[in-house]
């Protein structure tokens, strides 16, 4: 796949801001732009004129920051042809997969797994699994289990819902890549907040959709801007229930007012995880023809790979015809589990709750301690802190945090068109003493940009 040098300016952003060289912050953006995964594997980049076009900056700067590239294993190069990205081969597996355990994570906004309510979720549907032995064990729609559980889940949140209008998937992304392919044609508009959840952007870009951005400030979401791009969008994807990477909850207000000109797509995933009050109501109720994507990946633990769709059953007859070309159904174990969850009301722990209180507010402290002039809003609920800095050092900051002990997701990976150089997402699901760890660890990094340091470890992927 041959990136044009637009794009990649676009997700470069504001690389010449800094210290050093010019070539040598290129090749860092680029660098963490392969490890991002903005860069796909085996992509083919601009040839050296057209990107130092694309910049306004020289050849020999562009070439000398391919060539940096080239030596430390980022790209591969053959006669009369452009460079491709690749990772080096001799990259350690910790590395690549952010797994090192000398280096704090806090690419990762998931919490840990609650064992015992795991263990006893999954001995029940050991127990339950004989009765369905009888079956194919292909199930296009979902266990009528978990389907039943899912609608009694919206009920008693106040939102009638029957078995028939739920879908059951691998997860939320799995839900949303669906009614990607289901709904969406190739260069189609879709309206998402900015920032937003990096695995959508990256959904709606590999259907090459066009994305239409609308803010989401610290004052919330601008109704006016949301009509206006709904006017022209094929498509809306929203996330009202304390928004990933924001935190932020869409008021009822605001819920109310949203009647938008074109299907849109409500991202619950959070809804559950309210720290300051209760749960938010479900979009649906205030925006009937809204489509409801949820899972118990946050919620209960990543490694559950539950998640469903709510809408019609005229789409997701739809949704289920796309879906052949891709898998046969959710595993039946992890739905009878879910299904258990779900029914005990699990999604939803008093004291895992209060946990997440405890860290949310130490690492704020952490940061007031260690990052005063890092701007740190206190979220009602959710899983992250979006944090501003005064200057632009995002990507340089994530370039050389693993060296000082930390990962972290830089700004740009929440948007489009290298957007949030100011910002980082930073989650609070370790212990609190972790927490201020990565904190120290983060403000060493932050000292050592103005020195003009870079770094040579390799960021994680973002969840």
């Amino acid at each position: 796949m041959k990136v044009s040098s637009h794009v990649v300016a676009g997700m470069l952003g504001p690389w010449q801001e800094g210290p050093g060289p010019a070539h040598q912050r290129l090749s860092d953006r680029l660098r963490l732009l392969v490890l991002d995964g903005r860069l796909p594997l085996g992509s083919v980049l601009p040839s050296e004129r057209d990107l130092a076009t694309a910049l306004s900056t020289s050849r020999t700067t562009v070439g000398t920051a391919y060539r940096t590239l080239v030596e430390h294993g980022y790209l591969a190069t053959r006669a009369r042809a452009r460079a491709a990205v690749r990772l080096p081969h001799d990259m350690p597996p910790e590395r690549r997969a952010g797994t090192d355990p000398a280096i704090i994570d806090l690419s990762f906004a998931a919490p840990a797994a609650p064992g015992e309510v795991l263990h006893a979720a999954f001995a029940a549907a050991l127990e339950q699994l004989p009765r369905h032995f009888e079956r194919h064990g292909y199930d296009r729609n979902g266990t009528a289990e978990l389907r039943e559980a899912v609608a009694h889940w919206y009920e008693r949140r106040g939102l009638p819902t029957a078995p028939d209008h739920i879908l059951i998937t691998n997860g939320a992304q799995h839900a949303l890549a669906l009614l990607s392919r289901t709904l969406l044609s190739p260069r189609d508009h879709v309206l998402i907040d900015h920032p937003t959840y990096p695995h959508a952007i990256s959904t709606f870009t590999q259907v090459r959709a066009r994305l239409l951005p609308v803010a989401v400030s610290a004052s919330g979401w601008d109704t006016a801007q949301l009509h206006a791009a709904g006017r022209s969008a094929k498509l809306a994807y929203l996330i009202p229930d304390f928004h990933n990477p924001t935190g932020l909850c869409m008021p009822t207000s605001v819920r109310r007012s949203l009647g938008l000109a074109c299907p849109t797509v409500i991202d619950e995933t959070m809804t559950d995880l309210a720290l300051d009050g209760a749960s938010p109501e479900p979009f649906a109720i205030h925006m009937p023809t809204a489509i409801s994507i949820g899972s118990v990946s946050k919620s209960i633990w990543g490694g559950l790979r539950i998640g469903w769709i709510r809408a019609t059953p005229s789409l997701l007859e739809r949704v289920q015809q796309t879906r052949y070309a891709t898998d046969l159904g959710t595993p039946l174990v992890e739905q009878l589990a879910t299904a258990v969850l779900l029914n005990e009301g699990r999604t939803r722990r008093p004291g895992t709750l209060e946990q997440l209180r405890t860290q949310r507010d130490a690492l704020r402290q952490a940061l007031t301690e260690h990052l005063p002039g890092l701007h740190a809003p206190r979220p009602a609920g959710g899983l992250t802190l979006w944090a501003t800095f005064p200057r632009p050092i995002s990507s340089r900051l994530a370039a050389i945090a693993p060296d000082y002990g930390v990962n972290i997701a830089a700004g740009p990976r929440f948007g489009i068109g290298g957007a949030f150089e100011r910002n980082i997402r930073l989650p609070y699901v370790l212990p609190p003493d972790r927490l201020t760890q990565a904190i120290r660890g983060l403000a060493q990094a932050e000292q050592a940009l103005t020195r003009g340091v870079t770094g040579a470890h390799s960021p994680a992927p973002v969840a």
